[in-house]
């Protein structure tokens, strides 16, 4: 095997005459990692099973970033699976060819819109993280709409104009983005945008009959492009550069909701087991959204602000990974909105934390940081409201992570118009959407008042959280106490303390 730089970029491996000539199936809005980690490459596994048969065009919604890796490397990647399961430890590189092309969309919208009337298109598939699903007012007649849902009705009206309404020329539409019932509610955003921009009737009830939107939940570990000395090693291992080379742990799921019509649609699902597709997947997503990801959300700040830089750093730190399973099993578990069996809960929670430990996953604190208020509000407020619901005292460990997230959020906006914390003297980017907010009132207020503003900012949670008995107080608390004495200080009073004492100075 020749040494990896003898080997060009774009002669990663031979064509694959068994994938190269299948039609293109699938129109994919998001480039990510967690894309090609889990959907992407279940679908080539299918393909070369001879299941599906169909290659995925993929468009780039933002302009920013570079897609030359994908041309050179004719579209295809490597997977680098690892993990421990069952006692095994696994350890599999598999190359990708499902991606036919990538299209930028401010440059190439025409050709997303012939896509658009393909006969052979039959899924539409996205991630565009938690803020992509949102309705903008919009005009989409004009080259390619901004937000997500106006791609989206672009390319559906291009479809409807190309088959004269054709009701069997619908498409199955998955989105990905982990927002309670994302299916139902890009649906309602499309048809409310077809209505601001006067389309005719007969085409929004072909958007409403024609097509089906599924509810969906992904779920694996995919923490993208490895650090530069993992990349290395996995590089010498290979014995080729990828540019677009991926670790994933080994856990996969991929749970739609649909009936028997939509799991013919979507043969893919025969290929493999982490596929489920049945008519509830509310327990998936659940367990799913408020465990893993809500953990995430409420320790990030915890654990990046105590100088773990990875999640299996934090899981090998004992006071953050005492703090993990306290937040889970505690309070997270009893504040899940859905009837959940305390059996299955304490399972996923061990299997959670498993996944956390695995040792071949360097999963980045600051990228689990990205849109933080908007994954706060989105996988941690319901689950807040409803342990108040449930439970007689305040959730301190939840308390204690929410006060992380506001001194993480202690910005300062510079000149080059980024937000940037400050971490024990080493600076930090704060890619939020709010961080102008937070840079603004850090910089005119008292830990307190910061603490009493938030909370009561309806428009960032939808709730008065100031209202919740307790909850003012320990944040607070914490926060004045995370400033004098540390993080890492004030976790393990917190460790060591009675709960009911925790937040008490």
């Amino acid at each position: 095997m020749p040494a990896p730089t003898d080997l060009p970029t774009n002669q990663l491996w031979p064509d694959d005459p068994q994938t190269e000539q299948l039609p293109e199936r699938v129109l994919q809005f998001g480039t990510g990692v967690l894309l090609r980690g889990l959907p992407d490459y279940l679908i080539d596994k299918a393909n070369r099973q001879g299941v599906f048969n169909g290659r995925i065009v993929v468009v780039k919604s933002t302009s920013g970033g570079d897609v030359a890796s994908f041309a050179n490397q004719n579209n295809r990647y490597t997977l680098c699976i690892r993990g421990v399961a069952n006692g095994q430890t696994i350890e599999e590189n598999v190359r990708c060819s499902a991606i036919s092309r990538v299209l930028v969309a401010d440059h190439a919208w025409p050709e997303v819109l012939q896509v658009a009337a393909s006969p052979d298109l039959q899924l539409i598939l996205s991630n565009t993280t938690e803020v992509g699903i949102q309705y903008v007012a919009e005009s989409i007649g004009q080259g390619a709409p901004n937000s997500f849902p106006g791609k989206l009705l672009a390319v559906l009206l291009a479809r409807y104009q190309a088959f004269d309404g054709d009701r069997e020329k619908g498409l199955i539409i998955v989105p990905t983005e982990l927002i309670p019932k994302n299916g139902e509610t890009l649906r309602a955003i499309v048809r409310q945008l077809a209505v601001y921009n006067g389309l005719e009737e007969s085409f929004i009830d072909w958007l409403d009959s024609a097509n089906t939107y599924c509810n969906s939940l992904v779920d694996r570990i995919v923490p993208g492009k490895p650090d530069q000395a993992t990349h290395q090693a996995l590089t010498d291992q290979l014995g080729y550069q990828d540019e677009l080379l991926i670790v994933t742990e080994s856990f996969k799921l991929w749970a739609i909701e649909g009936d028997e019509r939509v799991k013919a649609k979507l043969s893919f699902a025969q290929a493999d087991e982490g596929v489920v597709i049945q008519p509830d997947i509310d327990l998936f997503r659940e367990l799913k959204l408020r465990l893993l990801n809500g953990t995430h959300t409420l320790s990030c700040g915890v654990a990046y602000l105590a100088e773990c830089n990875t999640v299996r750093e934090a899981m090998e730190t004992p006071d953050v990974a005492a703090y993990v399973d306290r937040l889970m099993t505690a309070e997270l578990t009893p504040g899940i909105p859905y009837a959940v069996d305390g059996q299955a809960a304490a399972q996923f929670s061990q299997q959670t934390q498993d996944r956390f430990r695995n040792p071949y996953i360097e999963h980045r604190w600051l990228a689990i940081t990205v849109q933080y208020t908007a994954k706060m509000k989105l996988r941690n407020v319901p689950t807040l409201m409803q342990y108040y619901r449930t439970q007689a005292k305040p959730p301190l460990s939840m308390a204690f992570g929410f006060a992380a997230y506001l001194l993480f959020m202690r910005g300062e906006r510079l000149d080059d118009g980024v937000c940037y914390g400050n971490r024990a003297g080493e600076r930090y980017v704060i890619q939020d959407s709010e961080a102008t907010y937070f840079a603004n009132l850090w910089a005119q207020s008292s830990p307190e008042q910061v603490v009493a503003m938030v909370l009561r900012n309806k428009a960032l949670w939808g709730e008065n959280l100031a209202e919740l008995p307790g909850f003012e107080t320990a944040v607070s608390a914490y926060l004045l106490r995370f400033m004098e004495q540390g993080v890492s200080s004030t976790l393990a009073m917190h460790l060591n303390q009675q709960p009911a004492e925790a937040a008490i100075g």
